[in-house]
């Protein structure tokens, strides 16, 4: 597993497919700050809590400068799915073979109800213009964390 990230390091390049069957590259937001948020499952309940979260927070986070990308092991099927169900309104990716989510460090060892397993840690990496990390948030909780988020990021009022 790859060591987390931290401040200052430079995040990993990558392209994945969104749920509209796009190409989407970090060096598409190259200029301007993107929140990468890896999310285990869409359309369980924390997966879905956090992602109409930041979809009630995007445009605040639009007008701050920050645009939003979500990162799932899910196939894209999944994702167009869980992105009509909620009406969500920014990129949801497909990482199948959990390569992005590994680059992150967002994907390792977890437990849960004493199993230990392989897996997806809820993750948010917050990239700035040149592509450098400018905040790294590991082991997220899905209920609050956009406010948490913007909290770090001063971006409330």
């Amino acid at each position: 597993m790859a060591e987390r990230l931290s401040t200052g390091d430079i995040a990993p390049e990558f392209t994945l497919q969104d749920s509209a069957g796009n190409a989407v590259s970090l060096a598409d937001y190259r200029g301007q700050n993107v929140v990468v948020y890896f999310y285990p499952a869409a359309s369980t309940p924390g997966c879905t809590k956090e992602a109409c979260d930041f979809r009630d927070n995007l445009a605040s986070l639009k007008g701050a400068g920050y645009a939003v990308l979500g990162v799932s092991p899910d196939p894209l099927p999944k994702l167009v799915k869980f992105a009509e169900n909620e009406q969500l309104n920014f990129p949801l990716l497909s990482d199948e073979d959990h390569a992005v989510a590994e680059a992150y460090a967002a994907w390792g060892e977890k437990k849960n109800y004493g199993k230990v397993y392989e897996g997806l840690i809820r993750s948010t990496i917050v990239v700035d213009p040149a592509g450098k990390v400018a905040l790294a948030q590991y082991n997220v909780r899905a209920t609050g964390h956009v406010a948490k988020l913007r909290r770090d990021l001063g971006l409330d009022n």
